[in-house]
C-alpha cells in the first residue's frame, strides 16, 4: 500500500470546504490491487452486482473503476452474467471459482467490506482543515446556547473563552447541578458540518473511524428549480465531493465510568482483522466529553498521564498490532466533568496541562424559584412561589439539605406520579409536595408541618441559611454578587438546569428591615 501517493491536496489548501472528487486511482491514494480487492471481497459476501452498484458500494466514481472491472475480467476473477439497464454500468458482474480463491486469500489480510478507504495522510489533511479551533462562538451564540438553563451572565463569561478556546476543560461541582447537560449545550453550540472518512488506510491496515453512534448524518445540499413558474427543491443528482468521506455534524462524543485506558487505543478485532477508531480520534473535529471524572476503573493519574501529549500537542499516537507506531491528530475540545474535589484526585502539576477549572456551583434561592417556575410550566402545572418556600422551609433548612439544580425536576416528577397514582390533578398543593419530598430525600422524619403553609401563601423569600459566602472555581477569589433576571418560562426539554453561585450582600447593599447574610426578597 502506498499510502498518500498521488493524493489530490491543492484544494484543500485552496480553501475548499469538501474533500474534492477523485480523477484517477492514482488520486484517491490507492493501489489498484487494494481497490481489486475491495471489489472481490463485496461480491464474495454480497452476491453478483452490477458495475453502478459496485461504485456506490466502494464510494468511487464508476469512470474510475470501469477499467479495473475490464482487467478482472481479463485474469477471470469475475464474469458477467448478464445486463441490467444501458452502458457497461449495467452489467452483472460474480465471481468466477478463482475469482472465489482470490476472495478467500484476500480475507486473510482483512474482511472488510464497504467505502474505499482514504490514505492516512489525506484523513490527518482534512482533519486540519476542519478542525474545531476555526470555529468561532460568539456571545450571542452562547447565550442562545444556553437559554435553556438558568445560568447567572457572569458564569458564562468564564464558559465562553474556554468553548472557545477549543482546548481543554473541567467542569466539576457537586452532582445534580448539571455539568452533563452544560457539557452537552457546549457540543450543541458549535453547530456546523464536517466530513469524516468511513475507513483509513494504515500501512495496509483498516482503521474503521465513521461511527453512526457520535456521527450524525447531515443532508446533502439541495438545488432549486423552477418548473412551470414553481420553484422545487431537490437534492443534488450528481456528488459533489469524495463519498469515501461522510457528511456529518460536528460529532460529540461520551464516556463515562466504563473508561478504560485499553479503550484509548485502537481496538484490534481478531476475526475481522480491522480496528476500531478510539473515542478521541472518533471525536475529531468535535467534543470528547469525560464524565464522572475519577470513577472510571483506572486512577485519574493515570487516565491524564495517558492525555498528557494530545493535551500539548494536539496529536496522539497509535499502535498496530504489527508494532507500528503512527501519529493522528487530536483535535477536540475536552470536557471532564466531575462531583469530586479535581485536587483529591491528581495533583497541582496535572491540573495545569487542563487549560480551563470552572466550579459549576448550587443555585441559590432565588435561581431554585426560576428552575421550579420553568419545570411547572413545562409540565403545565400552576406555578405557585409560596409553595416553593414551603419546601424550602419544611425540609431543606431542617434537615440541612442542600439545593441542586435537579431538585425541582426531580421532585416535580414525583409529585406528578403521586397524583396519577391518586387520580388527581398534578398541582403544588402541601400533600403532594410532603409526599413528594419524603419519598425523594433521604431519612425524612415522618411529623407534622414545621411550617404553616398558609403563612406563606403569597410569600418565597428565601431562608436566612441559604445566603452565604462562596468562592468560584477553585481560584481563592469572591465573585460579585450577581443580580437575579426574571427568566421566561421555558419548553418541556428545558432540564436539568445549571446556575451560578451567590455571595453575602454587605449590611450597606442589604434594604430596610433584612438581617445581616439574608438574600433580597423579589
Amino acid at each position: 500500500m502506498n499510502a498518500g501517493f498521488g493524493v489530490k491536496t491543492a484544494d484543500v489548501t485552496a480553501g475548499s470546504r469538501k474533500p474534492p472528487i477523485p480523477e484517477s486511482i492514482e488520486e484517491t491514494g490507492l493501489l489498484d490491487e487494494t481497490i481489486g480487492d475491495l471489489l472481490i471481497k463485496t461480491l464474495y459476501t454480497k452476491g453478483a452486482h452490477t458495475g453502478q452498484q459496485l461504485s456506490e458500494s466502494v464510494c468511487l466514481p464508476f469512470r474510475l473503476l470501469d477499467d479495473l472491472y475490464h482487467d478482472l475480467q481479463h485474469r477471470q476473477f469475475t464474469e458477467v452474467r448478464g445486463t441490467q439497464g444501458h452502458g457497461r454500468g449495467g452489467y452483472v458482474y460474480d465471481l468466477t471459482t478463482q475469482g472465489r480463491d482470490r476472495a478467500r486469500e484476500a480475507m486473510i489480510s482483512n474482511q472488510y467490506v464497504g467505502p474505499a478507504p482514504v490514505p492516512i495522510d489525506l484523513y490527518r489533511t482534512w482533519v486540519e482543515a476542519q478542525t474545531i479551533r476555526k470555529v468561532h462562538i460568539t456571545v450571542d451564540r452562547i447565550q442562545s446556547g444556553f437559554g435553556h438553563l438558568v445560568l447567572d451572565p457572569k458564569f458564562v463569561e468564564y464558559l465562553g473563552p474556554a468553548i472557545n478556546s477549543a482546548k481543554s476543560m473541567f467542569l466539576y461541582g457537586d452532582s445534580g447541578n448539571g455539568k452533563t447537560n452544560m457539557a452537552e449545550s457546549i457540543a450543541r453550540m458549535l453547530g456546523g458540518d464536517m466530513y469524516v472518512p468511513y475507513a483509513v488506510d494504515v500501512e495496509g491496515q483498516i482503521m474503521i473511524t465513521h461511527d453512526p453512534v457520535y456521527h450524525r448524518p447531515k443532508p446533502d445540499e439541495t438545488v432549486t428549480v423552477s418548473v412551470d413558474g414553481e420553484e422545487s427543491t431537490l437534492l443534488e443528482s450528481a456528488p459533489t465531493y469524495d463519498r469515501r468521506f461522510a457528511r456529518v455534524a460536528r460529532p460529540v462524543v461520551f464516556t463515562g465510568g466504563e473508561l478504560t485506558l485499553e479503550q484509548l487505543d485502537l481496538q484490534y478485532d481478531p476475526t475481522a482483522k480491522v480496528y476500531q477508531a478510539p473515542f478521541q480520534v472518533k471525536a475529531n473535529g468535535g467534543v470528547l466529553i469525560i464524565d464522572d471524572f475519577g470513577r472510571q476503573q483506572v486512577r485519574p493519574r493515570d487516565l491524564l498521564n495517558r492525555w498528557i501529549v494530545p493535551l500539548e500537542k494536539r496529536i496522539d499516537f497509535m499502535t498496530l498490532h504489527t508494532g507500528h507506531k503512527f501519529p493522528v491528530p487530536f483535535d477536540c475540545l475536552l470536557i471532564f466533568a466531575t462531583n469530586l474535589n479535581p485536587l483529591d484526585l491528581v495533583d497541582e502539576a496535572f491540573l495545569r496541562r487542563i487549560h480551563y477549572k470552572i466550579h459549576v456551583p448550587s443555585p441559590d434561592y432565588e435561581q431554585f424559584v426560576q428552575i421550579f417556575r420553568r419545570i411547572c410550566v413545562s409540565r403545565q402545572i400552576p406555578f405557585v412561589a409560596g409553595r416553593v418556600a414551603y419546601v424550602y422551609r419544611q425540609f431543606y433548612e431542617p434537615n440541612g439539605i442542600t439545593p441542586r439544580s435537579c431538585h425541582p425536576r426531580d421532585l416535580v416528577d414525583h409529585l406528578c406520579d403521586s397524583a396519577r397514582y391518586l387520580g388527581v390533578k398534578p398541582e403544588l398543593t402541601v400533600e403532594l409536595l410532603d409526599h413528594a419530598c419524603k419519598s425523594y430525600f433521604l431519612d425524612m422524619p415522618d411529623e407534622d408541618y414545621i411550617v404553616d403553609p398558609s403563612e406563606l401563601e403569597g410569600d418565597h423569600k428565601p431562608p436566612a441559611a441559604m445566603a452565604m459566602t462562596v468562592t468560584h472555581g477553585g481560584s481563592g477569589h469572591e465573585e460579585p454578587e450577581p443580580t437575579p433576571e426574571a427568566v421566561d418560562p421555558g419548553g418541556a426539554d428545558e432540564v436539568p438546569t445549571t446556575v451560578a453561585e451567590p455571595v453575602v450582600a454587605t449590611d450597606e447593599e442589604q434594604g430596610p428591615g433584612e438581617p445581616p447574610g439574608s438574600a433580597p426578597a423579589s
